[in-house]
């Protein structure tokens, strides 16, 4: 292929939302920072459970799961997990069992948290739910799935597992491989040339495969990712090694650098799921501005990265926002948000 992108087009996938999601201008934020064009690619509007970054990854993975002939399938996250959740959605669409493995990653005695947002959206999927304590072990989490799995091989299923440490193949990363080459065609077919892309960096899949994408497509912007989960020294170097995993699914070259994978965890503090000043703020401008609904762990703290961003920008410039999704997650922060409103 021409552009890039080897074999991307040779993998397994099941596709269960339409494409492309719109991008969108951002007129009412525009004008009240009185600074650079504004711009959204809104992958919250995937219409499959809620939608969200997470239906473009799960696509690859589920086409592996079918070539195997899985009829199960077992995914471990946070308990608030927007990957769990549309996890759920898929093996409900495919007619899969789904295992989901929540993980004790935020510190919160809320029984909203707990019981609200994506987990309740999860047993309405009639997914089965299993805890797991400790939320940064990653590698611990990866291992107790395998227990879970052992036992449902023993019993005749056929289970396939997403796993969540680094180690296993990226392949919800191409997912945004494939976003990207989406959203160039939407930039060039609206002759919109960006300054700069903002996108929120966790697990660091849907960071490293927009910026693989942009960068095999010849699009040169910067793309700055915002930490949701871990400092931006020890986010760095997952994301560049998640894109060279990725050039290795393709196989062809990785076209990103070092100096392509620009971080801040500015935005980060208290931690992982946590909501901070300038987050909330963000999460109030989105919705009583423009009508977007971002979440306290992503979409939130991405958008103030990007608000912070634009107040700084110059009046040429054009910068363009990734919303991931994760509408479920305000309703199990519905107690923490309250507090805005004095509730």
């Amino acid at each position: 292929m021409t552009d890039g992108l080897g074999r991307l087009d040779e993998l397994p996938r099941v596709r269960l939302a339409p494409d492309p999601t719109p991008l969108e201008r951002l007129p009412n934020i525009e004008r009240e920072i009185a600074g650079p064009r504004l711009y959204v690619k809104r992958d919250d509007t995937h219409p499959l459970a809620f939608g969200g970054n997470k239906v473009r990854q799960l696509e690859f993975y589920f086409g592996e799961a079918r070539e195997q002939g899985a009829d199960s399938v077992l995914i471990t996250g946070a308990v608030q997990s927007n990957f769990c959740r549309l996890c759920a959605a898929f093996a409900a669409r495919l007619g899969l069992e789904c295992h989901i493995q929540m993980e004790d990653r935020v510190p919160s005695g809320d029984p909203l948290y707990r019981s609200s947002g994506n987990v309740l959206v999860e047993r309405l999927l009639g997914a089965t739910l299993h805890s797991y304590p400790d939320g940064e072990d990653e590698a611990g989490a990866d291992a107790r799935l395998e227990e879970i799995a052992a036992g449902l091989r023993a019993s005749g299923r056929t289970p396939y597992v997403i796993h969540l440490a680094p180690g296993h193949p990226p392949l919800g990363a191409l997912g945004y491989v494939v976003g990207a080459r989406e959203l160039a065609g939407q930039l060039e077919a609206m002759e919109i040339r960006p300054s700069a892309f903002v996108v929120p960096s966790g697990s660091g899949a849907t960071h490293a495969g927009f910026l693989f994408g942009l960068r095999a497509l010849g699009i040169d912007a910067p793309v700055l990712g915002v930490c949701v989960r871990r400092a931006a020294d020890l986010q760095q170097p997952r994301i560049l090694a998640r894109c060279g995993e990725i050039a290795k699914l393709l196989g062809v070259p990785s076209p990103v650098i070092a100096a392509d994978v620009q971080i801040t965890d500015e935005f980060l503090a208290p931690g992982y799921g946590q909501l901070n000043p300038a987050t909330r703020e963000a999460i109030m401008t989105g919705a009583s501005r423009e009508a977007l609904m971002l979440d306290p762990v992503y979409s939130g703290k991405a958008m103030a990265a990007f608000l912070d961003r634009a107040r700084r920008g110059a009046a040429e410039e054009t910068l363009v926002f990734l919303h991931t999704g994760g509408t479920p997650a305000i309703f199990a922060y519905g107690n923490v948000l309250g507090e805005g409103f004095g509730w």
